[in-house]
């Protein structure tokens, strides 16, 4: 490892950086600036760690859009003096702030890795060393130049992640993208997957520039139109629709779409994901698709529901308006989607 490499780590909250308090057993956060003294072995890892601590620190079900410009500004205040940037995250919302930050770090040349744990770094057998010391190694070392997350021996692109177990140590997955990397007795890299480097000189921080109102809602059998309609009343701008299979929805349920057409009509973005964890959305290959599109609906293809969020979230809040938000949920901005050919 080269002696000169710089690593911020930036720790949110969450469980890896927690341990019990002697006088009441209760699980308070630790001062990472002693990191070394809960981890020796960080001392023959050759590269200098800085650190910056969130105060208050935050639980991830606490997380908001506000944080994610927050976490996303000190990378930039940050990104001249560090070769790479380590964020420790709570496992619950961590996809989501992984999802977020590729669309607001413009013009990322290094590796940005989310990370964290399900038992504490106290306790004495715990998935918080490992995960730590090798999203170090590979910030450090390894050609990773996007927001990444690593997590139970996997590198995953950031905005192609979800959480898939609350219990076991390999919780996040990658369903439609293959992993950036895995780590056994070696961390190989998958070059052949990762982002390209970008053409910037510089990274550019896309702050927004006005408040974005979005939401997500889960078709299920026998909902309400009444329960949709108040979901897409103002001032909602745009809404993740989470439908059934390839993007299909109810379409002899005349009054659910309706309610769909009159709130796509007045320049609300809804866009079509998948409940499944795996495939893409097809609107036109069933008529309960095709019924949606004809609504107004646009089609999300293989993005996550956390991804869809997050982009919409950005969209908006840079100002772009419903029909550029609509042109552009459907392309590829920083490898969140694949479009199918017969549609890019």
């Amino acid at each position: 490892m080269n002696t000169e490499t710089s690593i911020l780590i930036i720790y949110t909250g969450g469980t890896i950086g927690m341990m019990a308090d002697p006088q009441t057993g209760a699980l308070v956060p630790f001062d990472f600036q002693q990191i070394n003294d809960q981890i020796p072995e960080l001392k023959n890892m050759n590269f200098h760690l800085g650190f910056h601590c969130f105060d208050p620190i935050l639980d991830s079900s606490n997380m908001k859009p506000e944080v994610w410009i927050e976490l996303a500004s000190i990378i930039e205040k940050n990104y001249e003096q560090y070769d790479g940037f380590v964020v420790l995250h709570g496992s619950d919302t961590m996809a989501y702030t992984a999802s977020a930050l590729p669309f607001f770090l413009q013009g990322l040349r290094k590796p940005v890795i989310l990370t964290g744990s399900q038992i504490p770094l106290c306790e004495i057998r715990n998935d918080a060393r490992a995960n730590l010391i090798t999203s170090m190694a590979i910030a450090a070392d390894y050609p990773a130049p996007e927001v990444c997350l690593y997590f139970g021996d996997k590198l995953l692109r950031g905005c192609r992640a979800v959480k898939v177990d609350a219990d076991g140590l390999d919780a996040f997955d990658s369903p439609n993208y293959p992993p950036l990397g895995t780590v056994g007795v070696k961390i190989e890299i998958d070059t052949s997957h990762l982002a390209p480097p970008s053409s910037a000189d510089e990274l550019v921080l896309a702050n927004p520039v006005v408040d974005a109102t979005v939401g997500a809602f889960r078709l299920f059998p026998g909902l309400s139109p009444e329960l949709l309609c108040n979901v897409l009343k103002p001032p909602l701008q745009g809404l993740v629709l989470e439908t059934y299979g390839v993007g299909n929805g109810p379409d002899r349920d005349q009054a659910f779409l309706a309610v769909i057409k009159e709130a796509t009509d007045r320049g609300v973005v809804v866009v079509d994901v998948t409940q499944c964890l795996r495939g893409s959305v097809r609107l036109g290959e069933y008529a309960t698709g095709a019924a949606l599109a004809k609504a107004g609906v646009i089609s999300g293809y293989d993005l996550t529901a956390e991804a869809a969020l997050c982009k919409l979230f950005y969209l908006f809040s840079a100002g772009y308006s419903p029909e550029e938000v609509k042109a552009k949920m459907m392309q590829n901005l920083c490898g969140e989607l694949t479009v199918p050919p017969d549609d890019s």
